[in-house]
């Protein structure tokens, strides 16, 4: 009987991850927020799990040799102060925390052959660019071979999510001799030019099998219209559009057909002033789902339909099913709660694509299906 490879989740939040990981066992998994760390528990009783700051644990903490080590790095937090700042630095570099666990199993004989750094693309032009390039440079710097693909979630959900996955691998993994599409952008190309000389070096253009045709809308996923509660005056929303937008809804209401679409309230600078804008699109696609920190980052359903426009806000397991996360996933009772879980997490489809044509044939020498 074969043994599945093992993985650690670090930054886990409610084990989104570690659903896309399919073929693979997470043995270990961390997060230090404690909403998050219950969701976790809720949905993976099984699966060991530390909650607290990835700075407090040590090597000691983590059981067994992974195979693979996950990082869903907070966004603000890859900085080149993590790097300098060691255990001063706190969350200020927290994925310089896990890093300094990855070093501790490699001086004890238990390194992973794979490590992901799940990310925004903004890591590519942060800092001018240094903190992918220090990101890329400490892995290459470790043995490993490095490289990145920038994947949208809107190939396999309705959902426009583009984020950034640097992997870095030791041995033979799926390839290509230079950047390809989809999934190696312009800007993933300029960011990889700028990398010091020794890192290009011990580059890899991952490759992946083309995603197939998504045959999701995002009206599909949404809950049924008698289900949820609108908006009493929608029109005080909507008063916020933009001409542009404006435009839109009258199209989709003349149209005659049900429209469904997505909007968020946005500020925006006119005539040098601030101003507060409802911006809608009706292409099928939700927005990029954020954290409820405030009211601007709700996410708004709009359906034209009959002559009319109604207005409501998107529920928390209609964001799971955006995350493609199944309705059996417990999420918390706090609708501000499950859509700050479902906002701070990663796509399980998009995880589920990198494991299978890139991860997995790393770890088992399987080749992907084409």
């Amino acid at each position: 009987m074969s043994i599945r490879p093992t993985a650690y989740e670090f930054f886990a939040g409610g084990g989104l991850a570690g659903l896309g990981m399919a073929g693979l066992d997470t043995i270990f998994a961390n997060d230090m927020d404690p909403a998050k760390a219950r969701a976790f528990a809720a949905n993976h009783p099984t699966t060991p799990f530390r909650q607290g700051d990835v700075w407090a644990l040590t090597p000691d903490d983590l059981p067994g040799r992974p195979d693979l080590a996950w990082a869903s790095s907070p966004c603000q937090d890859v900085s080149l102060a993590g790097a300098r700042g060691g255990l001063e630095a706190g969350r200020s570099g927290a994925f310089w925390g896990f890093w300094r666990l990855v070093q501790g199993l490699e001086a004890q004989g238990r390194g992973p052959r794979v490590v992901v750094l799940e990310n925004v693309i903004g890591l590519l032009t942060s800092g001018q660019g240094k903190d992918f390039a220090a990101v890329c440079t400490a892995m290459a710097e470790a043995g490993y071979t490095v490289g990145a693909l920038e994947m949208d979630a809107a190939h396999w959900l309705p959902q426009s999510r583009p984020r950034l996955f640097v992997a870095a691998i030791k041995g033979e993994a799926p390839h290509a001799a230079g950047p390809v599409g989809p999934f190696h952008s312009p800007r993933l190309i300029a960011a990889q030019a700028r990398l010091p000389e020794a890192v290009k070096a011990a580059w890899a253009w991952w490759s992946l099998p083309q995603p197939p045709r998504r045959n999701l809308d995002l009206a599909a996923l949404l809950e049924p219209d008698d289900a949820v509660d609108w908006l009493d005056d929608p029109e005080a929303i909507l008063a916020l559009a933009a001409p542009l937008h404006r435009a839109r809804i009258a199209a989709a209401v003349a149209s005659g057909v049900r429209t469904v679409g997505a909007a968020y309230r946005r500020v925006r600078v006119e005539n040098g002033q601030k101003v507060q804008r409802l911006e809608i699109r009706f292409d099928g696609l939700a927005g990029c789902l954020r954290t409820p920190a405030g009211g601007s980052s709700r996410q708004y359903v709009v359906v034209c339909d009959r002559g009319r426009v109604r207005v409501r806000r998107l529920t928390g397991r209609e964001a799971a099913r955006l995350m493609g996360v199944p309705d059996a996933y417990r999420l918390p009772t706090s609708e501000s709660a499950a859509l700050k879980l479902m906002g701070d997490a990663v796509a399980v489809p998009v995880v589920r694509a990198l494991t299978d044509g890139l991860l997995l044939p790393a770890l088992t020498g399987r080749r992907a299906a084409a």
